[in-house]
């Protein structure tokens, strides 16, 4: 699904040349569940941006979905982007003006989806993930845990191949956490592909396998010895 090759990022201004990532060699395949860890500054935030197509690169290859990225035009790494990716961020991202219904509606807007449609995978989507009655409510009357599962929702309603959440629990408490880590294990488990960026080992250890990464560099992989509650909850629901 995702092929990275000797992939250098690096920034450049005037006067300075900064190296985010250097040489990092990668792959995921569909149906995994990967975690990279790291200290701030590291680049994995870099990487997770250019895996999703927000970003460039500056040499290396990177082919998603067996098509090489270096080189393509913008409107086609967008049209790549709405259709076959889902983003979950730290701070949500939610519009405060629309409702639940109207945000995870949105990308199938920019994507040129009819409105029976719309409404058909709104309302499965808000089902899924326990939010049928909330869909008319706005962000700033929910709960954080409530927020991210928007979040989440509105990621996965074009049906993208790849789901990248960039420390999805750093705004929450231990409790609402738990909880999206409980839904992203879930989504897992019926086939979701993830790449997750943390600082927490405790929510990389839902992930089966963790990347470390320093000053640009992949230092080491594991397998991970899964939270074994939680595969057990996903496993139940």
């Amino acid at each position: 699904m995702i092929s990275i090759q000797n992939l250098s990022k690096v920034f450049r201004t005037e006067e300075v040349e900064t190296a985010a990532l250097n040489q990092i060699a990668l792959q995921i395949n569909e149906g995994d569940f990967i975690s990279v860890m790291g200290p701030s500054g590291c680049g994995k935030s870099t990487l997770l941006n250019i895996i999703g197509l927000l970003d460039g690169i500056t040499s290396g290859s990177y082919k998603l979905l067996g098509q090489e990225i270096n080189g393509l035009k913008e409107n086609e790494k967008a049209k790549l982007r709405k259709q076959q990716i889902g983003f979950i961020f730290q701070n949500f991202n939610l519009i405060d003006e629309l409702s639940v219904y109207d945000n995870i509606e949105l990308p199938l807007i920019y994507n040129n989806v009819g409105s029976a449609e719309r409404k058909k995978r709104v309302e499965a989507i808000a089902e899924r993930l326990s939010l049928s009655h909330r869909l008319k409510h706005y962000p700033q009357q929910l709960s954080g845990g409530q927020q991210q599962r928007v979040a989440v929702a509105r990621a996965l309603i074009t049906n993208p191949k790849i789901i990248l959440a960039d420390e999805p629990t750093g705004n929450l408490d231990s409790r609402n956490g738990n909880e999206v880590m409980e839904l992203l294990t879930d989504l897992h488990a019926n086939g979701a592909t993830i790449m997750m960026v943390t600082h927490s080992d405790y929510d990389a250890s839902f992930s089966q396998r963790t990347i470390h990464m320093k000053d640009g560099v992949i230092l080491s992989e594991k397998q991970n010895a899964r939270n074994v509650d939680v595969l057990v909850d996903a496993k139940e629901n």
